[in-house]
């Protein structure tokens, strides 16, 4: 019993560490093509008592030259991850966490189906108690091509190519796909990561969808935190896969308002140490997803 509790952790250990290299990819590539998005997420307090809340604001300026495009753009995430003062020393310096990208993207046209795309992410990740410092910051990478048939009987686009993250624990670039169909007229899929999902169109710009969602973020901790054990951790990460229902309306053919809930599959938010290594668990229990927003799509 003890050696399958042992193999147990250490898969969910790999799982933790494998989704938080995926949601690093895609987060840093964008699947959601906005040009405004402002968004909140509550995850109401589980067994643990542990809430997490976010806030995100994220901006996107496309710029074009001839067939070509430059992309300046940027996205701003606070997260109120709050547990309880007894859980370990100095709980409240994770409290606040903020991560800010700038993108700086080029889209080529390579010929009438395919788009080159670059992507340069500089990040600042952090709980800034101290005001900034080189520790909080990282630059992420991105390539890969672009694909996407609209006036068609069934429109699909398709995303693939490398990402390079900074943060993630294996520092060689990963690949990444994502790939979108309307299969009927009332009906879409998506397969990929960090979204898969499907989703029913009404005739009045009502749409109901489900997703399987990657969710977490990876912050670094200024003020180390001292642990049992003299453990020091320097940064907080969290991954979560959750399952969603939800509902959207489009006002325009572009602007629309959504309103997701749902319940988290797996959860991992844990403490590392200056190696990345897990050094102690927050939370790994399950519980609520809530999360409504306001975009304005290219």
């Amino acid at each position: 019993m003890n050696r399958l509790l042992i193999l147990m952790g250490r898969y969910m250990k790999s799982l933790s560490c494998y989704l938080s290299i995926f949601f690093s990819i895609t987060f840093c590539f964008g699947q959601s093509p906005d040009v405004f998005r402002a968004e909140y997420m509550l995850m109401p307090k589980n067994n643990l008592d542990i809430k997490t809340s976010r806030v995100k604001l994220l901006a996107n300026v496309p710029i074009a030259l001839k067939e070509d495009h430059i992309v300046l753009g940027g996205e701003y995430n606070w997260y109120n991850y709050d547990v309880p003062a007894s859980l370990f020393s100095n709980s409240i310096d994770i409290n606040n966490l903020h991560v800010i990208d700038v993108n700086l993207g080029y889209i080529l046209k390579w010929n009438e189906n395919w788009r080159i795309v670059g992507l340069v992410t500089p990040r600042w990740a952090s709980n800034f108690t101290n005001g900034v410092e080189k520790e909080d910051f990282s630059i992420n990478y991105t390539a890969g091509v672009f694909k996407e048939k609209k006036d068609i009987a069934k429109p699909f686009k398709l995303v693939m190519g490398l990402s390079y993250n900074v943060s993630s624990p294996i520092r060689v670039p990963l690949p990444f796909l994502y790939y979108e169909k309307r299969f009927k007229p009332n009906w879409s899929y998506v397969l990929g990561v960090p979204k898969t999902g499907l989703k029913y169109y009404t005739k009045k710009k009502h749409y109901f969808q489900t997703e399987l969602i990657l969710d977490g973020y990876y912050v670094n901790i200024q003020n180390d935190i001292l642990l049992q054990g003299n453990d020091v951790s320097t940064d907080v990460s969290s991954t979560a896969a959750l399952i969603t229902f939800g509902y959207q309306h489009k006002f325009t053919k572009d602007v629309s308002l959504y309103l997701m809930a749902g319940h988290t599959v797996f959860q991992s938010g844990v403490l590392r140490d200056i190696n990345r290594n897990d050094i102690f668990t927050i939370n790994d229990e399950a519980g609520l997803y809530f999360r409504t927003g306001f975009r304005i799509g290219i």
